[in-house]
């Protein structure tokens, strides 16, 4: 059983930076797909990015956020973190950290994911 929590939510003013960990517990972090997802108020949990444990430790993004989030991940630590830089008020979200095995082509979406932490929140304004 994988466990994972998140840290480092917060409010921030746009155009700021925050950086997002999530530390895994029960299994190491190069088994499985790690992946953030993010919730907004009155909408659906959406796919932020996520490294793959398999061919060659790819990582994919969703276009609102290429170029201004980056995943990383410390096997030495069996974490992942979230760079979120340029951040806006359309970036305030719970943010949530997952775990799973799924094929490529479930990589974005919910179902492809087994374990996931409490989630953190972010907010952004100013």
């Amino acid at each position: 059983q994988v466990q994972l929590e998140e840290s480092g939510g917060g409010l921030v003013q746009p155009g700021g930076s925050l950086r997002l960990s999530c530390a895994a517990s029960g299994g190491a972090v190069t088994q499985y797909n790690m992946a953030w997802f993010r919730q907004a108020p009155g909408k659906e949990r959406e796919f932020v990015g996520a490294v793959r444990r398999l061919g060659g430790n790819t990582y994919h993004y969703a276009d609102s956020v290429k170029g201004r989030f980056t995943i990383s991940r410390d096997n030495a630590k069996n974490m992942v973190t979230l760079q979120m830089n340029r951040l806006n008020p359309e970036d305030t979200a719970l943010y949530y950290c997952a775990a799973g095995k799924s094929i490529l082509s479930a990589l974005r979406t919910e179902s492809g994911y087994k374990y996931w932490g409490q989630g953190t929140q972010v907010t952004v304004s100013s």
